[in-house]
Formats: structure tokens, C-alpha cells, sequence
């Protein structure tokens, strides 16, 4: 018995792909990326797709639109792994895995109430971006408070 193969989701024309998501946080790449309902690009989805190297991965699609290096900085916050493809008249033409960034600006909320970056004052969280180990840990340059665990839960 031959196996049937499935196309889950169609190629797209133009635009970026975003690969090897950790299972489970796709909807969190949209919301760094600012995509919500309300936003003009078609996007597909897919959560928790059985792969070699992962447990399970997610793959974002987003047509017609290519990210910008802060933008993939930032999905390196929770998708360390992750592999951005930039796709041209259906060919991939460039691709490139996210790299952490020192820092981040505007995009994680402060866990600690009384910082300067949760009071009404005008001012953007802003996080020095530490490796420890696999993970990943925040320290606010304002308070020093850190985030080392569930960064998805903090975001803006």
C-alpha cells in the first residue's frame, strides 16, 4: 500500500517563512510581528507538526511580506531555533536562521510593577539579552529585574 502524500498548506508567491518554531509558540512570533486579526497580510499557521529534529515545530507563513532584522532578533527571544526563508516567484531565495540580539526594546513587559517602564511615565522596557545555557534570560537596564523563564508570558 502506497502512502498518500498531503500538501497541508500551499506554496506562497512572495513573501517569508518561518521555520522550525518550537511547538506550541507560533501565535507568539505573531505577536512580535505585530499580525493580529485586523492585519492586511494572509498568513498561515501550522502548530505542532511532527519533525526529525523537534518534538514538534511550528511554521509561519506570512505572504507578501518580508521581515526586518530587528523583527527576527526578536522571534530568536522564543524561537531560538527558528529559520527565516525569504520566498520570491515561489523560490527560496535567501535563507537564515535568527541570531539573539544583545537587546531588546519595546517588545517584553517588565515583570517588576514599580519599574519605570510600567508607570505612566513615557518610557520603553528595554532588556539586555543574556544566554544561560539552552535558554534565554532578560535583565531590565532599568531595574535590573530579570525574566528567565516563560519570556512568551511577558511580551507586549
Amino acid at each position: 500500500m502506497t502512502e498518500k502524500r498531503e500538501l497541508r498548506v500551499k506554496p506562497i508567491v512572495n513573501g517569508t517563512v518561518i521555520d522550525h518554531i518550537s511547538g506550541g509558540q507560533a501565535l507568539n512570533v505573531l505577536k512580535i510581528l505585530g499580525i493580529s486579526s485586523r492585519s492586511k497580510y494572509v498568513v498561515s499557521v501550522l502548530m505542532n507538526v511532527p519533525s526529525g529534529e523537534m518534538k514538534g515545530k511550528d511554521v509561519v507563513k506570512i505572504e507578501n511580506r518580508e521581515l526586518d532584522p530587528e523583527e527576527l532578533d526578536s522571534i530568536a527571544l522564543i524561537a531560538p531555533k527558528a529559520t527565516i526563508n525569504i520566498i520570491r516567484n515561489y523560490e527560496v531565495v535567501g535563507k537564515h536562521r535568527v541570531v539573539l540580539p544583545k537587546e531588546v526594546s519595546g517588545i517584553v513587559r517588565c515583570g517588576n510593577p514599580n519599574c519605570i517602564s510600567n508607570t505612566n511615565e513615557p518610557v520603553a522596557s528595554r532588556f539586555m539579552v543574556e544566554p544561560a545555557g539552552e535558554e534565554v534570560q532578560l535583565r531590565c537596564s532599568y531595574c535590573e529585574f530579570v525574566i528567565d523563564q516563560d519570556i512568551a508570558d511577558h511580551l507586549l
